[in-house]
């Protein structure tokens, strides 16, 4: 899996732990991720929510057969954030047969929630 030349690499996203249904992933707040205000932009926060779902759905899965996309996200975003770096902890809710859902809390380098964001994902199979 190549995540330099994709929104992962161009975000600065870099996974630091990869478990069976838990995945913890870090995102510099800086400039590509902030919002004109100097605030990191929601869509970052999004962005790394369903990065770190996918990835851990994608670790789930048989990927010669199987992928995982994305279906629904939502996020409430609970606090700013104006530098540093935030980390973001995935954990599984359910797997199902064609559904993932997962749970993403995004935090700031204090440990304060910044972000709360539940993604879906849809197995689907891979062309024979």
């Amino acid at each position: 899996m190549n995540v330099e030349n994709s929104l992962i690499g161009t975000l600065g996203i870099e996974m630091k732990e990869l478990s069976n249904g838990k995945v913890i992933a870090t995102m510099p707040v800086d400039e590509r991720t902030k919002q004109p205000f100097g605030l990191l932009h929601g869509g970052a926060s999004v962005a790394l929510a369903e990065s770190v779902a996918s990835i851990g759905g994608f670790q789930l899965v048989d990927g010669t057969k199987q992928a995982v996309v994305g279906l629904e996200i939502n996020a409430n975003h609970v606090r700013s954030v104006r530098s540093g770096i935030v980390t973001a902890e995935g954990n599984i809710l359910h797997r199902g047969k064609t559904t993932m859902i997962w749970d993403v809390k995004i935090r700031d380098e204090d440990g304060n929630l910044v972000c709360v964001s539940r993604c879906t994902l849809a197995v689907i199979d891979l062309p024979k």
